[in-house]
């Protein structure tokens, strides 16, 4: 009984860090939307491909989460193959929106490239947050 009480402690922490990864992309989103649109000449495309890059970004954030929780069920062999594997799924993904992008010129590619970059830029700032929302609870 004490060990499942531990995992879904962790469990939900980990729920945790995921909301506070998310809402630090959304944050990444809003402040580019607010600084970048005054300086761009299409506005309408460049705010398409920022947030369709936010959106690309939160979800490769879950689907990290959901691969890592699953990869801590394999061997230490099998769980590098697997989580190679799911990497190159999101690089797929964050290529296709690109492409996707280019061709049809619904968005700006470059914008949405600064949307997706949210992620990593939410992954740096991911303690400070958690200390922020710690502070107001």
């Amino acid at each position: 009984m004490k060990r499942r009480v531990k995992k879904i402690n962790m469990k939900s922490r980990i729920n945790e860090t995921l909301r506070e990864l998310l809402i630090g992309i959304l944050l990444w989103g809003i402040v580019w939307q607010a600084a970048g649109v005054w300086f761009v000449p299409d506005k309408a495309l460049c705010s398409i491909g920022l947030w369709l890059g936010v959106l690309t970004a939160g979800v490769c954030a879950v689907h990290m989460y959901r691969s890592l929780d699953k990869a801590l069920d394999f061997s230490e062999k099998d769980a590098q193959k697997y989580m190679m594997s799911r990497s190159m799924m999101r690089y797929g993904l964050i290529i296709i929106v690109l492409l996707i992008l280019m061709i049809t010129g619904a968005g700006n590619p470059l914008t949405c490239f600064l949307g997706v970059m949210g992620l990593k830029a939410a992954a740096y700032l991911q303690p400070l947050l958690h200390k922020l929302l710690e502070r107001r609870r």
